[in-house]
């Protein structure tokens, strides 16, 4: 089974990857904080000094995104960066979320 740890994110279309246990959930959530967990989606909201510092993050989580080939939905205000993170095709969280966001907040 991966966790957040592990390095790739499994493709979606691969049948071992299913939706995680609200157990699960909370277990891979205590080891990212200031992520939330609502309505199946993983969420966070990064602050920065301007525009500028937030767009150069939000570029730097599109690098991570395309390595993974796991998006997130970005939110991108003056000085705000809110990410979220579903796997879509399954209308639930996965490891791959909890992958993403790891590896997201070690860039923040």
């Amino acid at each position: 089974m991966r966790l957040t740890n592990m390095k790739k994110c499994i493709p979606c279309e691969d049948k071992s990857v299913v939706p995680l246990t609200n157990e699960k959930i909370i277990h891979e959530l205590s080891r990212i904080p200031g992520w939330t967990v609502a309505n199946k989606k993983l969420s966070r909201k990064f602050s920065f000094p301007d525009f500028v510092s937030a767009m150069d993050f939000a570029n730097r989580i599109t690098d991570i995104a395309e390595e993974e080939g796991h998006h997130p939905d970005l939110r991108i205000s003056y000085g705000t960066v809110e990410v979220v993170l579903t796997t879509h095709s399954l209308g639930a969280l996965t490891h791959n979320d909890f992958i993403v966001a790891g590896r997201i907040a070690r860039v923040a």
